[in-house]
């Protein structure tokens, strides 16, 4: 084999190649191809993006709220917990993270401590595929404490904030039709819960 791949790397020629190993052009090229074929794999696996899991600061309350959210949430369950220890600096045995899924998504909630809060310069979307799934993730976020904001945000009983939306807003709201999507818009920018109808309605007026 150190033969052949050798000659792969110079013309072939018959004064050039004993008899005993001969090898054909053919051969040779599909040599070439697998070695190229073979470091293009490698840079596309280095290009490869690694997996983002958001994570969520809480004071002490971080379990609480992923087995809360994994209630609201279909498919959804904790995979780990971790503690902290005799180093600290919280007392040993507390709750340091959770990790936790939500239909796949991974999640890692923080007991960090008092520090750091969540405000509304970051939020969750659910995009929504009908009114029933606004509805019901609008009330499940809303128990408990949760406030009620404008145009589909909420802020749960956590602290966190949400976008209860339906799909395909955005596509109303950029309508080629200027005064279509401007009344789409008005009608949005009055409401707190998104409600479909409405909004269609909006839309559609003349």
């Amino acid at each position: 084999m150190r033969h052949a791949l050798a000659l792969c790397a110079r013309p072939l020629t018959a004064s050039a190649i004993p008899s005993w190993i001969a090898m054909s052009a053919e051969r040779c090229d599909g040599l070439k191809r697998h070695r190229r074929g073979r470091r293009q794999r490698i840079r596309r696996r280095e290009k490869t993006m690694p997996k983002i899991t958001p994570n969520l600061w809480f004071d002490t309350k971080g379990k609480e709220a992923a087995e809360f959210y994994c209630s609201v949430f279909p498919n959804s369950r904790i995979t780990n917990v971790t503690y902290y220890n005799e180093a600290g600096p919280r007392p040993a045995g507390t709750v340091l993270t959770v990790e936790f899924e939500l239909d796949g998504q991974e999640y890692t909630a923080i007991n960090g401590g008092p520090e750091f809060t969540f405000d509304e310069a970051i939020s969750l979307m659910i995009n929504c595929a009908d009114q029933d799934e606004i509805d019901y993730y609008w009330s499940k976020l809303t128990e408990g404490g949760g406030e009620e904001g404008p145009c589909g945000w909420v802020k749960d009983k956590y602290g966190l904030s949400w976008q209860v939306a339906p799909g395909g807003m955005a596509e109303m709201l950029n309508d080629p039709d200027q005064e279509r999507a401007t009344r789409a818009m008005k009608a949005m920018l009055g409401m707190k819960k998104i409600d479909i109808a409405a909004l269609q309605a909006a839309a559609d007026a003349a």
